[in-house]
């Protein structure tokens, strides 16, 4: 029985070296639409302004276009030369992708390029605000710079951290700009003045989103939701049901609800409650580390994508989806 109980554990611990992510337990809704070998190593999801459009990037540098709601490939090419770190949709027929090979890229919806340029440190994320017509991305290098639309202009730099930059999030009532790093810390700031540091918590910091009011920053982090208070710095910290790095963080229709996507030990997907972190709906989760998550501006889609592979699809509640 020894024999046979420690044979048991050791290959969970191998199991978890080798994947590096375990599936998740707790009850969960089946993925309405499965592209089961869309990529190889998935890394970030995105949908159209008009949610008729879903995009989605991989390790390889790899981008694809399918339509929804059938998730019926529409386009697939090869867009950089490492990571797809971001991807955003300018506007219908076009959008914005960058990657680890240092380029920020303005595709059409065919992929031809429309243009691109070169920028000086690898790109680890990046967000896009059409309303203030702006791109922020985080970089290896500790930095966060700002570029310009419609021409990618440099519009700022900034050189925060001490090692990469981890996530970046945009307020956009606020003009404020928030990035987690490497190095633990945590830094805020509105535009033409100097960032300043939120109170740190235990552990690092892998994702970050504002309320839309701008006056909390969400971040996530090993099994835990963080919830600032930008004005004076107050910080909460919620236990959630991830058993991993909460990797991603986006809004599910309102303030009160967050999409949420783990990896490292995990590929869980919920909708937190973020008043206290607390599971409101349970999706399929992943068979290997969870990557991305979105939900479409409609509020008809949710959309993940793994480094298993696959990029998944569930319809929400809605009204003006036509299956």
């Amino acid at each position: 029985m020894r024999i046979h109980f420690l044979h048991s554990i050791s290959s969970f611990l191998l199991l978890i070296t080798f994947a590096g992510c375990a599936v998740h337990p707790f009850p969960k809704q089946s993925a309405n639409v499965t592209l089961q070998d869309a990529h190889l190593f998935g890394t970030v999801v995105a949908f159209n302004t008009n949610s008729t459009l879903l995009a989605s990037g991989d390790q390889n540098g790899l981008i694809l276009l399918s339509s929804l709601p059938k998730g019926s490939p529409i386009a697939n090419f090869k867009a950089h030369d490492d990571y797809v770190t971001g991807i955003g949709f300018l506007r219908e027929g076009e959008f914005v992708s960058t990657g680890e090979d240092k380029r920020i890229v303005v595709w059409d919806t065919t992929g031809k390029m429309l243009r691109e340029i070169r920028t000086p440190s690898p790109i680890t994320q990046m967000v896009l605000s059409i309303k203030d017509r702006i791109i922020i991305t985080g970089h290896t290098d500790g930095s966060v710079r700002i570029w310009k639309l419609p021409q990618l202009e440099p519009g700022g730099h900034h050189p925060l951290h001490k090692g990469k930059v981890l996530s970046v999030a945009y307020d956009e009532v606020n003009q404020r700009l928030a990035s987690s790093g490497n190095d633990g810390r945590v830094f805020v700031w509105n535009a033409g003045q100097e960032p300043r540091e939120l109170n740190e918590g235990p552990g690092k910091i892998a994702s970050l989103l504002f309320s839309s009011d701008g006056r909390i920053l969400f971040g996530g982090a090993w099994f835990d939701l963080y919830r600032w208070d930008v004005a004076n710095g107050k910080v909460w910290i919620f236990p959630t049901e991830h058993n991993g790095v909460i990797h991603r963080l986006r809004y599910a229709g309102d303030d009160n609800t967050l999409a949420t996507i783990s990896r490292h030990t995990d590929g869980a997907v919920y909708f937190l409650n973020s008043q206290n972190g607390a599971a409101v709906r349970r999706f399929q989760s992943h068979e290997l580390c969870g990557a991305d998550i979105a939900v479409s501006p409609d509020g008809c889609y949710l959309a993940t994508t793994s480094d298993d592979s696959s990029v998944r699809i569930w319809y929400l509640p809605c009204k003006t989806r036509t299956n």
